[in-house]
């Protein structure tokens, strides 16, 4: 899970937008394109999803400069209903496709009750949490998964099956906090964690869970999207378009007066806040309100960004001959 980092050097929020919008436009990203990825990337960092946040930058770049991935993606609506849509991302990151898709989203739902959209041929698309969160404005449920290109072996640890699983669920509330949940099922139990012998060990039942939820993400992100099991069978222009995603919104006032849901959930995060909290843990919280509280910190004293993150940036500026704010 996503913590403070040690030793932390603090940088100014509109100072690291700026910095690594630079980056990307040197990399050959369109201008408002590069502002558009920095804007999510430093929303991240803001509300502690470090791993999903600026961090990815390096990694990014050098797909662009590899020709992995395409810098100027257009996405695009490929197919249309009045409940559906699926996005093509053109070989350029995800980001583009599966927030044109969750933009999209929120109307259809609204006009039927539900609405389920698809994204193709894209890189990564980043936290899942981004685009479960883009509905809530509409008072929706929301729910996004994704999957990628897997590289199955036998005599692999079945571990390997589970792809990276991500997934978030969103909701809304009324005065407090939006509910969202944003996590990758096999966190902790990617081959190779450090701990991941012990767990299987101590709760195999947790790992089987995991490992289900994982097969979801996969199928519905991966699988659905045109991405193959088997990397032979994939006929892609750029290489790192090797992505997918699923998103789903749901009217809750179809089933409920919204306003009342919103109280309950309102409710429902007090009384959790009043509740013991796990050992060696401060504060008990429904999640997305420490994400919330976060955000109005460092947004007031600055993004905490560790050593290592740090000397990533420096070297990202040298490279690409942009100012680092740090």
């Amino acid at each position: 899970m996503n913590r403070p980092p040690e030793n932390a050097v603090r940088v100014d929020a509109e100072a690291l937008n700026a910095f690594v919008g630079g980056v990307f436009e040197r990399a050959g990203v369109p201008p408002a394109q590069a502002a558009f990825l920095a804007d999510l990337l430093v929303a991240n960092d803001l509300r502690g999803v470090f791993s999903h946040g600026t961090r990815q930058v390096a990694a990014y770049v050098g797909h662009f400069r590899e020709g992995r991935l395409n810098p100027a993606p257009e996405a695009r609506v490929a197919d249309e209903s009045p409940a559906t849509l699926v996005v093509e991302g053109d070989g350029g990151l995800g980001y583009f496709a599966a927030h044109r898709a969750a933009g999209l989203l929120g109307p259809k739902a609204l006009e039927i009750g539900v609405a389920a959209a698809l994204t193709r041929d894209h890189g990564h698309i980043g936290a899942a949490g981004i685009y479960a969160r883009v509905p809530l404005e509409h008072g929706l449920f929301c729910f996004v998964t994704s999957g990628h290109q897997l590289g199955l072996k036998p005599g692999q640890s079945v571990l390997h099956a589970a792809g990276g699983s991500p997934m978030a669920f969103a909701l809304p509330t009324g005065e407090e906090p939006p509910f969202v949940l944003d996590f990758g099922a096999m966190h902790d139990l990617y081959p190779g964690a450090e701990h991941v012998d012990e767990i299987i060990a101590l709760a195999p039942g947790t790992v089987f869970r995991a490992l289900g939820l994982g097969a979801v993400c996969q199928a519905l992100g991966g699988f659905l999207a045109g991405v193959p099991l088997d990397p032979e069978r994939a006929e892609r222009r750029w290489p790192g378009a090797d992505q997918g995603s699923f998103l789903i919104a749901v009217d809750l006032a179809r089933f409920f007066p919204l306003d009342a849901f919103k109280a309950e959930m309102d409710a429902y995060a007090q009384a959790v806040r009043r509740m013991e909290p796990l050992p060696g843990f401060e504060h008990a919280r429904l999640a997305g309100a420490p994400e919330w509280e976060q955000e109005a910190t460092y947004r007031n004293e600055g993004i905490p960004v560790a050593p290592q993150h740090a000397a990533a940036l420096r070297t990202l500026a040298d490279d690409f001959g942009v100012s680092a704010p740090l």
